[in-house]
């Protein structure tokens, strides 16, 4: 920590000097926490460059601006969301890192109720997100975020998407229930995997997670990363409705809400660090993130007249586990090529325990934060687990370099197959394009035989694992090439069966362009995509041949589209897969449109906002389709129909603008019926 300790009288401007210093790092770090969900520092880092700031502050009391970090609870409320108030406040909690910051919590309790008896509740201190949700006479209505304490954004859309969450509860009167949004351990694994997989940013734990994902302005969106939700207040008509904590958590649990079930009732501090020293080491076994135990005390009646500071309760406190840190060494730093070709360098370690368990590898998530943080193979550094699978590496202790450190030299080539590596515009992740590199085969064979790509039924994990161990395939041009007799060879795979999966595959042969297209697993061409390049090119050697130029001339094909589209077609491997498709006789041209009279919306372009009860968006996208229409994603004045479901996100908006025709779902479905569809 930077600073001369207390003990040295400072000069006020020693004090003045220090205090500015201390304010510009707190809010940089505040920033990368609550903005960009990107922390550089450990939360006891953190917390100890507030708790300097705040001793400064103390004995040079004249230095205290409106503006310091020490002056407000937490974080301002997010933009593009409506705010409420908080009654009452939502205050954070005083943090304590041992028992004898503890014993001083305890006794102050003591001091401020002389004579009285103080008992305690310990709970889990859940890494996630403080929430206030609202019900009125028994239906859920509001959800708002803590905000800066005093006043949250409203995000009751999203809250309430977690499925946990009851939606209507018994009690009639006004009911205010408090506590943390989470997202749990296996759901952010799941999260983290599939934003490397497309060469997004990395949350750097759940509770990052869980911030980011409230944040967002599609409540879809929210639903498919799986949040969950812990209570611990209650209060009714504004006021907590029974007498101890104890009671109104068992109320929680009585009206159907989610409340954690390690729970504690303690009748002196040595209880307290009884469960403090067993859950420090055992936090790794649960399901969701930790950081500590919150201590209330008991009784309503203390809690209120021990009362607040203008941030603290003073009848609550956080202690918090140790930091899940561990010094050791960069031994090398090894790539990591995911199914999507996204190439990761990842620091291998001399093995040192952390948070129970020996790690010796941790992720260094690309070349561009290597070289922020200055890592070079040699370096001895602070590792930090939080969440992760493989822990990161948060900083270098620079002070231990010898001079023999090496600097790390991202290579050019993949590791796994040799392909020339790229890197697209505006990222930071390089790639793979090998289509056949060994790393991405077996995902990229799954994803060609798909339901929205080639969709050759009878063909499924199992199988290709088979195929692949027995080297049967080594890539999905490789399955028009299998014969009866290869299959029958296999587990659980008898004539019948062999000849089912024989039938599929040369089925698909005659499939449409687009699904061709769609299959090859070019990045970011999915199958509305392979659909639009299907419209402007009559054969995959018309769409091989396009330079980048022409591709960008295609409405809503974008510059990351195009640059990926003309790399996939550069790669010789790619070409080899092209190449002995077409020899096995799969369509690489557009079939015949059907006659213009029989497409009634052909020359119309749809957008879709909202949810439909009649169907999803991908189906009614289908029937538009069918009948010669075009789906679009963004409203333009080129636009038709904006077709309007219920709580239809910003196109609706857009579309009023503009003056675009609007359709309700009942008068989309008269227009398909006009159009001679049968619903």
């Amino acid at each position: 920590m930077q600073g001369k300790g207390l003990g040295n009288k400072l000069t006020l401007e020693e004090a003045k000097k220090e205090i500015e210093k201390l304010r510009e790092e707190i809010r940089y770090h505040e920033y990368k926490y609550y903005v960009e969900a990107q922390p550089e520092i450990s939360d006891y880092e953190f917390d100890m460059l507030m708790k300097r700031l705040e001793e400064l502050e103390a004995q040079f009391p004249q230095l205290i601006t409106p503006d310091s970090p020490t002056q407000r609870v937490g974080e301002k409320p997010l933009e593009g969301f409506p705010t409420a108030r908080h009654d009452p406040p939502m205050l954070s909690l005083e943090n304590v890192y041992s028992y004898e910051e503890f014993l001083e919590f305890h006794n102050r309790v003591l001091k401020a109720l002389p004579g009285e008896k103080v008992e305690y509740v310990v709970e889990m201190k859940i890494d996630g997100v403080s929430i206030a949700v609202q019900y009125e006479n028994g239906v859920y209505s509001r959800a708002i975020t803590r905000g800066d304490g005093f006043q949250g954004d409203v995000v009751t859309e999203n809250i309430k998407t977690i499925r946990s969450l009851p939606l209507r509860i018994k009690e009639k009167r006004f009911v205010e229930v408090r506590g943390e949004v989470y997202m749990p351990k296996d759901a952010f694994e799941r999260l983290n995997r599939e934003r490397e997989e497309k060469g997004e940013p990395l949350f750097a734990n759940p509770r990052n997670a869980t911030a980011g994902t409230i944040r967002l302005l599609d409540p879809r969106e929210v639903a498919r990363r799986h949040l969950d939700i812990f209570f611990y207040y209650i209060f009714i008509e504004r006021d907590y409705p029974r007498a101890t904590h104890w009671e109104n958590l068992q109320l929680i649990k009585e009206l159907g809400l989610k409340r954690n079930e390690l729970v504690w009732f303690c009748r002196s501090p040595e209880d307290v660090l009884k469960i403090w020293d067993e859950w420090k080491d055992k936090r790794e076994d649960l399901p969701y993130e930790v950081d500590g135990l919150v201590v209330k005390v008991n009784s309503i009646d203390q809690q209120k007249r021990l009362g607040a500071t203008a941030k603290f309760p003073r009848w609550a406190i956080a202690f918090k586990f140790p930091a899940k840190q561990a010094v050791t060494q960069i031994v090398d730093i090894e790539l990591n090529v995911g199914r999507t070709g996204a190439v990761t360098p990842v620091a291998i370690l001399k093995p040192v325990q952390l948070a129970g368990t020996t790690v010796s590898r941790a992720t260094l998530h690309n070349e561009e934060e290597i070289r922020r943080k200055d890592i070079r193979i040699g370096d001895w550094v602070v590792i930090e687990k939080g969440g992760d699978i493989i822990p990161k590496v948060v900083s270098v202790v620079k002070s231990r370099r010898t001079g023999k450190e090496k600097p790390f030299v991202m290579p050019r080539k993949c590791p796994v197959c040799g392909s020339e590596l790229y890197r697209p515009p505006g990222e930071v992740i390089w790639r793979c394009p090998n289509a056949a590199c060994p790393a991405k085969i077996r995902e990229s064979i799954l994803h060609f035989v798909s339901r929205n790509a080639m969709n050759i039924e009878h063909i499924g994990e199992s199988l290709v694992d088979q195929l692949l161990k027995n080297g049967l395939i080594k890539d999905p041009a490789d399955l028009y090439y299998l014969k009866k007799e290869d299959l029958m060879n296999l587990e659980r795979m008898g004539p019948k069966s062999a000849q089912n999966v024989l039938d599929e595959i040369e089925r698909s042969k005659s499939n449409d362009l687009w699904r061709l297209i769609h299959a090859l697993g070019i990045r970011y061409v999915g199958e509305k995509t392979a659909k639009l390049l299907e419209e402007h090119f009559e054969s995959l050697d018309d769409l091989m041949k396009a330079d980048y130029n022409k591709l960008i001339t295609i409405p809503e094909i974008g510059y990351k589209v195009a640059d990926s589209i003309v790399h996939f077609f550069r790669d010789e491997h790619n070409l080899k897969i092209i190449e002995k498709l077409r020899k096995a006789g799969v369509n690489f041209r557009r079939l015949k449109d059907v006659e213009e009279g029989e497409k009634p919306l052909a020359g119309k372009t749809f957008v879709f906002t909202g949810e439909l009860d009649s169907f999803t968006r991908s189906e009614a996208s289908a029937i538009v389709e069918s009948l010669g229409g075009k789906v679009s994603s963004s409203v333009s004045r080129k636009t038709d129909f904006v077709v309007v479901g219920k709580n239809p996100g910003s196109k609706y908006q857009k579309a009023i603008q503009l003056g675009v025709k609007t359709l309700n779902e009942e008068e989309f479905l008269q227009l398909l019926r006009e159009s001679g569809y049968s619903i």
